[in-house]
């Protein structure tokens, strides 16, 4: 079973995989990256791509572009797929299986000025510093996998 859409996952019967999709929003060598408000299961703070939930009925290019965009308050263009990140977590005593779509993005215009209330901060980092420092190893290589198709010697 996948599970499309909630904000409490905590009485879904075993075997459901939540989903959400994001980017890495990229402008020449740098990328967007966020802190969100909401802290991780030990109360820290948290240095991610932007992404979320898909809502009911989108895939997961339209809850892409419209997570960054929320997110980022920036306008961009969706490129490509760079890949999954799949993990489980833990909530209310209960192993949660989840899959993040990440795709490419191009920057076009805005102000991260402009991000909604579930993030503290959105701000430009350099693609390698990104690599290095986001909180969450997959998101490291999604990064990483960016910095890949955007070399000029691909």
């Amino acid at each position: 079973m996948i599970k499309r859409h909630s904000s409490d996952t905590s009485t879904d019967p075993e075997g459901t995989i939540e989903l959400s999709a994001g980017g890495a929003v990229v402008h020449e060598q740098d990328v967007i990256v966020v802190v969100p408000v909401k802290r991780d299961a030990n109360r820290r703070r948290v240095l991610a791509l932007p992404k979320g939930h898909l809502d009911q009925g989108e895939n997961d290019e339209a809850a892409a572009v419209r997570e960054v965009a929320e997110e980022t308050g920036v306008k961009a263009e969706l490129i490509e797929k760079l890949g999954d990140v799949e993990y489980t977590y833990e909530r209310r005593g209960r192993r949660r299986a989840k899959r993040v779509a990440f795709y490419l993005f191009e920057y076009r215009s805005g102000s991260l000025e402009d991000h909604d209330h579930e993030i503290e901060v959105a701000r430009w980092m350099p693609l390698e510093q990104a690599a290095e420092e986001l909180t969450y190893p997959g998101e490291r290589e999604i990064v990483r996998r960016a910095i890949s198709r955007l070399s000029p010697d691909r």
